[in-house]
């Protein structure tokens, strides 16, 4: 997988915004030529909450492990909830890890070497072995997205 077809997958689906900052557009350039994915159903950021996937391109400060600074070489994140994760990796999140994979390793569904004890697991360079996985995981992420923004809009008063 590429991440024009990761972008596509998720593209056509309700609700959804995906954010790719570059210059002009205020957003911090180092966050440029990443992909955010929010559910989002009146097309604006949300001001609370996180996206449910991104995709980045490069190392941020602290998060070097995934070794993102290779050619052709890109992680795709994914918040696919607390059930997805202990069936990934083995573990609940805020449990130590225990033999986890490589960060750096392609192909393979690890737990985010920064976020993985809020749950979100990550791919390097999703392929054969992972697809099948990275989309079943980017739908679960995008329906608990979407249950999360119901629930809040039920308790939100008018």
């Amino acid at each position: 997988m590429n991440i024009e077809e990761i972008t596509a997958l998720l593209d056509g689906r309700d609700g959804i915004l995906i954010v790719t900052p570059g210059p002009g557009d205020g957003s911090p350039e180092l966050s440029w030529g990443d992909t955010f994915f929010y559910y989002a159903p009146d097309g604006v950021v949300p001001t609370t909450g996180q996206p449910f996937a991104t995709i980045v391109t490069k190392n941020y400060p602290g998060d070097e492990e995934s070794r993102l600074d290779r050619p052709k070489t890109f992680r795709v994140n994914i918040a696919a909830g607390k059930d997805a994760f202990l069936n990934w990796t083995g573990h609940e999140p805020r449990e130590p890890a225990t033999g986890d994979t490589d960060p750096s390793t392609a192909d393979t569904v690890i737990a985010h070497p920064v976020y993985g004890t809020l749950g979100w697991l990550a791919v390097v360079n999703p392929g054969p072995r992972t697809e099948t996985a990275v989309r079943d995981l980017l739908t679960t992420a995008y329906g608990l997205a979407r249950s999360r923004h119901e629930r809040r809009a039920e308790t939100t008063p008018s």
